[in-house]
């Protein structure tokens, strides 16, 4: 590796945290207390294609067509409740606005076992932390209220960015941040593409992390790939003399 690891960039979602209880589960409760009963299946294969039709129609939550985060996902839970045949505008606003703003909730999110004790860690370790996240504006927030967000120097979302990872631009803005060259930065993160191929498109050390080992690409080596992020210090730590 040659130069020192000076900081360390995290992807967040199915990295640190995941979300805990299915959308279909999550958005029929809140159908519930608007009284409608909804089916979670139905509801579930509804947001995927809402979800879908959004993303390709209006990348990166709309930054570059005028909308946001959250107007976005307003659209999204819309597009959803509208498709199992809820017609009521009303309804629709309220749905979409509390699911918005409820997905803040701590108890929305599972924060996995070997998050806190890695970047406890890490920062022991000397090394400084930043996050790049495909995400809305509410990312910290969400880091907030479950405890992790005190451990990072930075947060840039794709949202506040205007561009998303793949994109090597943002990944060039995480290294202004750090202000360090990209041979004295990693980054880890569960996605293949996003994440590692990414990040070492710019220079940074890339890890892939690959909890239930379902990524069989050849082109990542053993010693980049991470079954937990327990490994992860130790690897560091080799590249930091």
């Amino acid at each position: 590796m040659g130069a020192t690891l000076r900081w360390v960039i995290w992807d967040v979602k199915d990295t640190l945290l995941r979300v805990r209880s299915s959308v279909g589960v999550q958005y029929c409760k809140e159908a519930e207390r608007v009284g409608l009963n909804l089916s979670p299946v139905e509801v579930e294969a509804a947001f995927l294609q809402a979800y879908r039709d959004n993303s390709s129609r209006y990348p990166n939550y709309g930054t570059t067509q005028g909308l946001d985060g959250r107007s976005w996902w307003m659209k999204v839970v819309r597009d959803t409740f509208c498709q199992c045949r809820v017609k009521d505008p009303a309804l629709l606003d309220t749905m979409a606005h509390n699911l918005y703003v409820n997905f803040c909730n701590a108890e929305n999110w599972e924060v996995f076992p070997d998050s806190k004790k890695t970047l406890e860690r890490c920062s022991l370790l000397g090394l400084k932390l930043g996050v790049v996240s495909n995400f809305d504006n509410r990312l910290e927030e969400i880091l907030r209220v479950c405890g992790l967000l005190s451990h990072f120097r930075f947060l840039i979302t794709s949202e506040e960015a205007g561009i998303a990872k793949p994109s090597p631009a943002i990944f060039d803005q995480a290294l202004q941040k750090c202000g360090v060259a990209a041979a004295n930065v990693a980054h880890i993160g569960d996605h293949y593409v996003n994440d590692y191929l990414a990040s070492r498109s710019v220079g940074i050390h890339g890890f892939l992390l690959d909890r239930n080992n379902k990524h069989k690409q050849p082109d990542v080596p053993q010693e980049h790939r991470l079954s937990s992020l327990e490994e992860l210090p130790s690897l560091l730590q080799q590249h930091m003399h």
